[in-house]
């Protein structure tokens, strides 16, 4: 067994943060060698033989790493023994595990009440700007940094565009919580290379060619990755607030379920955006950080906490940036 798989068996349970994606997902706390660690697991696309089903409801016997990032690890595995050689059982849960973990990890994942908020230009412009400028003075892009410059997790690229702008160039990896060979939950992350980019705040009227382009070249780019895959099937969408401060664009394949990373309050369609910046008033300069944006935030997000519970409550809101968005 591999040091990465042996943690799995390591992991000692406390107790369970969390279930949702009706009850698909789970998130318990727990330790490793007495370090505090979350393992989130939830179950993969199923099977449909009937051998399969009619022995559903055993235990996860088989741990398979798919890769690890820092703290991060990603598995799949199987919750049926091996049938035969001729019949190898299909794997069936996805698991996760941050170890060692943070108190701020166990504050994301740990279920809490959300809250709906406008954020007005002002507001961007005064608070949530100066918010994400800090996250990104505290190095924590460094690691998309390190993917995009070809210094780390090159192996989970799964396609580096050569544009004739740079400023076109994009990669495409896999999103972590895809068991990458699932079609129909298919879930990629496309990285622009250019950096002057940090959300969806930041597109202006004078990027709809920039954004069109990049949409059509992503559809492509899918389908020729993947068979039977048209760029009909699929959905492209940002989130605001994004987990991280560099523009990315989530892509996936419309059979997956609408959970709550394309939920209301949560994801932005790419096209509408793009027609909305079209039919924007004013000059090539007008765009995004001119409009109000609603979204959902979790009571323990930072953001939540420093910028729009004081504004609730009628206080000067105090941005201290140690973390990135919700």
């Amino acid at each position: 067994m591999s040091a990465a798989n042996a943690l799995i068996t390591r992991f000692k349970f406390d107790k369970l943060l969390n279930q949702d994606q009706g009850g698909r997902r789970i998130i318990l706390q727990g330790r490793i060698g007495g370090q505090p660690a979350l393992l989130i697991a939830e179950r993969g696309a199923f099977g449909t033989d009937e051998y399969y089903l009619s022995s559903f409801s055993r235990l996860l016997l088989h741990v398979n790493n798919l890769g690890q990032n820092d703290i991060y690890r990603w598995y799949l595995a199987n919750s049926l023994p091996d049938n035969t050689l001729d019949q190898p059982t299909p794997p069936d849960v996805k698991i996760n595990l941050i170890y060692p973990c943070t108190e701020k990890h166990v504050k994301k994942y740990s279920f809490q009440q959300f809250r709906g908020v406008s954020e007005s230009a002002e507001v961007y412009g005064k608070y949530v700007r100066p918010y994400m400028s800090r996250c990104r003075e505290e190095g924590r892009l460094d690691w998309v940094f390190n993917i995009i410059e070809g210094r780390a997790e090159q192996e989970d690229v799964l396609y580096r565009s050569k544009e004739s702008d740079k400023n076109d160039d994009y990669l495409l990896l896999p999103d972590l919580n895809w068991d990458r060979k699932t079609v129909g939950s298919l879930h990629l992350l496309a990285l622009v290379t250019r950096r002057d980019i940090w959300s969806v705040r930041d597109l202006k009227k004078k990027h709809v060619p920039w954004l069109r382009k990049l949409r059509t070249t992503l559809a492509d780019s899918v389908a020729k990755l993947y068979e039977g895959v048209e760029a009909d099937m699929l959905k492209f969408y940002v989130h605001y607030q994004p987990t991280y401060y560099h523009f990315h664009v989530h892509i996936v394949h419309v059979n997956l379920d609408a959970a709550a990373t394309q939920s209301v309050g949560k994801a932005l369609g790419l096209d509408h955006i793009i027609s909305q910046l079209e039919t924007m008033g004013g000059g090539d300069e007008a765009g995004m950080a001119d409009v109000e944006l609603s979204y959902t935030l979790g009571e323990a997000s930072e953001l939540w906490e420093q910028i729009f519970l004081p504004l609730k409550e009628g206080r000067e809101p105090t941005v201290n940036a140690t973390g990135g968005g919700n």
